[in-house]
């Protein structure tokens, strides 16, 4: 456990004081999704310092799914979840469901008919709404405010049995309409809903809200710190109210911190529901979007998400974090774990007029730093593909590739000198025709070395692959400021590029990340109806906000 996660974080002060005067004898929290959707890179937030909160303290950690909206929830959901959390390493006690406490939070309900703090509404929904007020009016209340204890719990049996229509019905907390905070205006803690449930079926057709429900679970789980987003401010005071108010014994303490958010980036469901409903990503494991899946399909590791969310702290201030700062720790762990490999997304032929037919075959390390993982060979011939952007016909003095007459060195083999090139009608240079010279032992023998170095693959021994090029969904570093996505998307967020790698790589694909020398991170996707292995890259080799799409 890393403890500086730990320093200069308001939440644990709070609980080393709670334990301190004994508050608590062991320390409970727990990860609550709704089953509505895919995890994003915002959850994990939440998930790991729940998680990790827990085990610094020996204490214990429940995945709780909240089910209490049939309308949206899936059991697709409930599977992505858990592979997630599977995948992150992130290990869980217990796993628990909302509907596991239906009958529960039906017998709460009752309590607080019977204690005169809970009545059925008639209202329409549009009329409560209306009642309700707003931030300069207050509140009104409702003309079935104050039926008999006896009418509100016939008429709320009957709900549960199914005798009216959705929307017809509800069941309202009576605290105060007239509170400056809308949301203790009489809040609804059930409402009809004729939909069968992923898990409870047909049983019931009335659902606990989530201000209801979620309290009363905390409780019923035990759980110490309450700990979710500061959009769930000023829903504690009615946490606090159900909690005080119903005969639990257990009363766990709600404290909220600042969401994640990212630039280049939105994680509102609502938005990344409009990006997929719109086509304009292939779906929710798009590698342009933030949820886990995406990530996981672009080759982002496990690790390096975690390291991530160790390091940007928790506190109560909303802020934007710069992407490049995930990217940093993908960056760092790719590094260390990636093999290497070279391969070139810009083909142009170099033809060696000084070497014969045959073809030499050059022993190179899979790592730089580890040379436990071995060795690749890789064949050297006359005609080789270097990357077009590695060569120049005119002379630049701050150009430090391969120029028309000058000499430059092939990584991990020779150094060759530019002589002429061949272009096409249009002017575009097809081939350059070079001398090569020197092996790497004469080199070192002869005490004559170049600094400049680039990649190169064998022509004859290539092997045609697809690389996927992906680069943030968005033009602008914020752009929730925009009300209309379509108008910032990023035209060049993916670009599609026939490319060459060396041939090692085709017998080496039980690992799926590599590094491809001198271009940057990529992970082995999957093949195509021909049979060519796709490449996602990860990420590239530097961070530049400017990079250009390449």
């Amino acid at each position: 456990m890393d403890k500086n996660i730990f320093k200069k974080n308001f939440i644990i002060n709070i609980i080393k004081k709670d334990l301190f005067y004994k508050k608590y004898k062991k320390i409970k929290t727990r990860f609550p999704p709704e089953p509505n959707g895919y995890l994003h890179i915002g959850h994990v937030k939440s998930l790991f310092l729940n998680y990790y909160i827990s085990k610094h303290y020996n204490g214990i950690f429940n995945l709780r799914f909240d089910d209490t909206n049939p309308v949206y929830e899936n059991i697709k959901y409930i599977k992505s979840i858990k592979q997630n959390i599977k995948w992150l390493g992130i290990n869980v006690n217990n796993i628990y469901y909302t509907s596991n406490y239906f009958n529960q939070i039906y017998d709460y309900a009752i309590e607080l008919i019977i204690k005169k703090l809970a009545y059925v509404e008639k209202l329409s929904k549009k009329k409560i709404k209306k009642y309700k007020g707003n931030l300069t009016n207050l509140g009104k209340n409702s003309p079935y405010r104050n039926k008999s204890v006896i009418k509100n719990l016939n008429i709320f049996k009957k709900m549960k049995k199914g005798y009216f229509s959705e929307g017809t019905m509800c069941l309202r907390a009576k605290i105060n309409m007239y509170s400056p905070n809308i949301i203790m205006r009489d809040p609804i803690l059930y409402r009809i809903k004729y939909i069968s449930h992923y898990r409870t079926i047909k049983k019931w057709c009335i659902y606990p809200t989530y201000d209801f429900s979620h309290c009363i679970s905390d409780a019923i789980e035990k759980i110490s710190h309450s700990l979710c987003t500061l959009e769930f401010t000023k829903n504690r005071i009615l946490y606090n109210w159900i909690l005080k108010n119903l005969t639990i014994s257990f009363n766990p303490c709600q404290y909220e911190f600042s969401k994640l958010n990212l630039t280049f980036s939105i994680l509102s469901k609502k938005k990344l529901n409009f990006l997929v409903n719109n086509k304009i990503v292939n779906g929710w494991n798009d590698p342009r979007m933030p949820t886990l899946s995406a990530y996981k399909k672009k080759g982002y590791t496990a690790k390096s998400i975690l390291s991530f969310c160790k390091n940007i702290g928790i506190s109560k201030k909303e802020n934007i974090i710069d992407i490049m700062m995930l990217e940093s720790y993908v960056r760092n762990d790719l590094n260390i774990n990636a093999l290497r490999v070279m391969g070139v997304l810009n083909p142009l032929t170099i033809i060696i007029k000084n070497m014969g037919i045959q073809t030499e075959m050059i022993l190179i390390q899979l790592h730089p730093k580890k040379k436990k993982l071995g060795f690749r060979i890789v064949p050297f011939s006359r005609k080789i593909y270097i990357d077009k952007y590695d060569f120049k016909e005119k002379f630049d003095k701050k150009y430090k590739r391969l120029i028309l007459g000058k000499k430059i060195k092939l990584r991990n083999s020779y150094i060759i000198k530019a002589k002429k090139i061949n272009k096409n009608i249009c002017g575009i240079i097809k081939t350059i025709y070079c001398n090569y010279y020197l092996n790497i032992t004469n080199q070192k023998k002869n005490n004559y070395k170049l600094k400049n170095i680039i990649h190169w693959v064998s022509k004859k021994h290539s092997i045609l692959v697809f690389i996927y090029l992906y680069n943030n969904l968005f033009k602008t570093p914020n752009p929730l400021k925009y009300k209309n996505l379509i108008t910032i998307i990023n035209p060049f967020s993916l670009i599609i590029k026939n490319s060459y790698i060396e041939p090692s790589l085709f017998y080496s694909q039980n690992k799926k990340t590599y590094q491809f020398e001198r271009i940057g991170y990529f992970y082995l996707n999957n093949y195509n109806y021909k049979n060519n292995l796709i490449f996602n890259r990860i990420i590239t080799l530097k961070q530049n906000k400017f990079k250009k799409n390449n």
